[in-house]
Order: C-alpha cells, then structure tokens, then sequence
C-alpha cells in the first residue's frame, strides 16, 4: 500500500512536470509559430512576368536565385505575351517585369505610369542593338579556317554597292541578297525604306525569312561553311554570342531623318525593369536589389550563347552567370546577401 505521504509527493511531482513541460513548449530552441519561420511571418510568393524570348527568360532565373536564396522570398513565373503580361502587372497579379522593351509598350507604358500602378525601376541594359552585320571573315578573312577575305574594304552602307557580287543571290545571279527581318515585324518596313533611301535596291534583293529560326539558319549555315552572308540582327540573341559579326556603320540616329526616311542608325531601344507599385510594401528590399540590378548585352549573349552551346536551361544559364560574373553580381547586393547566394551556389 502507499501511503498518503507517498502519493502526495507523487502529485506534486507530476503537476511540476506538466508546469516543466509546459514552459520548454513554449520556449522552444525553434520559437516556432508553426510555419518554420522563428514566429515570423511567412514572406510573400514574388511572380516574375516569364515573357517568350530566352534573354526574359534568363534574367528572370537570376533574379529569382538571389531573391530565394539570398532574400528568402518564394517565387514563381507567369508565363504569356506582351500585352497580357503588362496588364498582370499593372493589376497586381504579376510583381517583377526584368525585361520592358519600353518603346515597343509606350502607350501602355504610359498609361500604368500615370497610374500608379507600376513603377519603372531603371535600365536593366542599356546597350541593345539593332541593325545590319557580315560575318567578321568576309572583311578580315579567317587563317584558321583558310577563309581569304571576301570583301577587305568593307565597313559601311556607303561601301555596298561595290561588294553586291559577293554576296550573290543564288535565285538572281545579278543581284546580292540582304536578308532582312521577320514577315509583320516593324523592322521589315524599316529595312525596306532604309534600302531604298541608301540607294542598295539596285544592287540587292530582299530576302525575307519565314521567322526568326530561319533567319537564325540562314546566318548559322552560312556562317558554318565560311560563306558569305549580309542581313539585320540585333541582340541580345544568342546568335551574336556564337558568331563573331561586323557592324556596318550607318549614319548615326537622327530623329529627323528616322521619322522621314530611316536613313540612319536604328535608335537604341530602353529595356528597363518594372515592379507593380506594391512592391515597396511587399518587398522592399528585392526592390532595392533589382535598382541595382545591371547587365550589358556581351554578358547576355554569353549567357544565351551557353544555352545553345550546352542545351541549357534558363535555371542552368542563371546558374552558369552567377558563377561566372561573381564580380557583376555581387555589386547588386550587400555583404550578407552575397554570402547566401554564394552558398546556394556552392
């Protein structure tokens, strides 16, 4: 039998524990709230607008590593056009925009500005480009490949009219051949006025390709068998981070002459970043971070050149650049957040 002195200690013993055990609950080594967060409240999912062309799609994949990584923010994409990816954006239901080719949205632009709605957080790069090229072999010639040059003096629109032989329209043998832009893009007309203007109708033909794959083939195969090839581009595209091109020189962007004739460079075009206005609530700090935010177009076309070349994806491609450009990056953000991305990538 116990006796009743026994099973008074064995009460309060056990009314002890349970008070114990109570406290160490409630003062866990975690202090957790139930949402593995130390009591803090989870941070909100970011949504990068995921727009079709891959540089979008890269940068996005930068972004979002240092903002999971070194921000602790989820993230997601929303992938669509344009259009409806600006109007996500402007409504809420998107958050981060890297790559606003702002002259191609203006009014739209314009209109979320006025608004409110969106903020425009400055140039992601600034050096676009947009115009005509020749493989670097055809002026300079390539030993290494026992490729003479083709046309040595050429450098400008001006010099042209003299080389048309060299580049030969296999389906008109009097006239070369200037392989312009895709079908229904602005740049077609553009080209076509421009050709007229230098006065390059005479001597060439203008080759449309279907789409942007083939005009991409028409230089890749060209250029793969040391032939000679004269047409647009523009980048950043990872075309120009495989091939090594000459730009012909043009007069240089006038206004004027671009409203009338086209007769000059074409006008750089402002390809910027954009958050919804919320932002500054939501997520300070990333907006900081992608002020900061800054690349040029050779870093992009080695970037876009690794995917090809390794059939990478967008996340591989971010991967690769931040690995590679730690320099670049690394004057994005502060001491901390370098830390932890650097880890992830380790």
């Amino acid at each position: 039998m116990f006796t009743k002195k026994f099973l008074t200690k064995l009460v309060i013993g056990i009314l002890s524990l349970t008070l114990i055990l109570s406290f160490t609950g409630c003062t866990s080594d975690s202090d957790d709230d139930g949402n593995g967060n130390g009591g803090e409240e989870p941070k909100p999912t970011l949504v990068f607008a995921d727009l079709s062309w891959d540089s979008a799609q890269f940068h996005n994949r930068v972004a979002a590593f240092i903002i999971e990584n070194g921000y602790g923010y989820p993230v997601d994409y929303i992938a669509g056009g344009t259009i409806p990816i600006w109007l996500g954006l402007s409504e809420g239901d998107i958050d981060i925009n890297m790559e606003l080719w702002l002259e191609n949205q203006q009014e739209a632009y314009d209109a979320s500005i006025a608004a409110g709605t969106v903020i425009d957080l400055g140039d992601n790069f600034w050096d676009n480009w947009q115009g005509w090229l020749v493989p670097r072999y055809v002026v300079e010639g390539d030993p290494e490949r026992g490729i003479e040059p083709m046309a040595p003096g050429l450098s400008s629109v001006s010099d042209l009219p003299q080389y048309w032989e060299v580049f030969a329209d296999p389906e008109d043998p009097s006239k070369g051949v200037f392989y312009s832009c895709i079908p229904g893009w602005e740049c077609e007309l553009i080209n076509e006025a421009k050709m007229e203007a230098y006065g390059l109708t005479e001597y060439y033909n203008i080759m449309l390709p279907g789409s942007g794959a083939a005009l991409m083939a028409s230089l890749e195969g060209a250029y793969l068998q040391g032939e000679p090839w004269f047409g647009y581009y523009w980048e950043p595209t990872p075309t120009l981070g495989l091939f090594d091109m000459i730009r012909l020189e043009e007069p240089a962007y006038d206004e004027e002459i671009w409203g009338t004739t086209y007769a000059c460079a074409y006008p750089a075009v402002h390809i910027n970043i954009c958050v919804n206005s919320g932002m500054t609530d939501k997520a300070p700090d990333v907006v900081e971070f992608l002020e900061a935010y800054s690349t040029i177009t050779p870093q992009i076309n080695a970037a876009l050149a690794y995917m090809v070349e390794n059939e990478a994806s967008a996340d591989e491609a971010a991967i690769w650049f931040l690995k590679e450009y730690e320099d670049v990056w690394t004057q994005w953000v502060s001491a901390d957040v370098v830390s932890q991305v650097k880890t992830a990538l380790s």
